[in-house]
């Protein structure tokens, strides 16, 4: 991923990196709640139906963002954790992870509810333990994908803006499987 232009992540107090820490849970709670509002508005039998125009299905999208939450708000920030395998399964990355590819087949593949149950035990988890963060954790330097800063703190601030892409293309998908729009 290429790198983009940055702020000077030096002139950050503990006061900016943790309100800002904080400002990122304000948006994921609200970018999550529309996500859901729009994920929920589809009927389980199209999770797997890729309209003809998108190559694209809802459960790909679904288990995108679990795969994506985990790996900003969770792995990035602590790293790999015991449970964390439970939490996020091999076999979720792999279907679902950045470059994969959506199955062409429901056979084979985790319902509806098992997608959703994964998206909201990862949600919660992220916000617990990043409300935990440490100005110290927030302004360590990372790697892309990150926004704003290339410390910890921007790879945080990238995850809502990631989850906004995503809850764009779940409206469409909704616009292609002929539903009206949500607002």
């Amino acid at each position: 991923m290429e790198a983009f232009a940055t702020a000077d992540p030096a002139n950050l107090s503990t006061h900016d990196l943790l309100r800002g820490r904080d400002q990122v849970l304000e948006q994921m709670a609200w970018v999550r709640q529309y996500s859901l509002q729009l994920i929920e508005s589809i009927p389980d039998e199209l999770w797997y139906v890729a309209p003809a125009t998108a190559p694209i299905h809802l459960a790909w999208q679904v288990g995108h963002l679990a795969v994506s939450q985990y790996g900003l708000m969770l792995f990035r920030q602590r790293g790999r954790l015991p449970g964390d395998l439970e939490l996020m399964p091999g076999w979720l990355r792999k279907q679902f992870g950045r470059g994969s590819t959506p199955a062409l087949s429901r056979q084979g593949m985790p319902a509806p509810a098992e997608l959703l149950e994964k998206l909201n035990t990862i949600h919660h988890r992220a916000l617990s333990e990043v409300a935990e963060l440490s100005a110290a954790t927030l302004a360590q330097p990372t790697d892309m994908p990150y926004t704003g800063y290339p410390i910890q703190l921007g790879a945080l601030m990238f995850c809502p803006i990631h989850e906004s892409l995503h809850a764009g293309q779940i409206g469409l998908l909704r616009r292609l499987h002929g539903f009206d729009p949500v607002r």
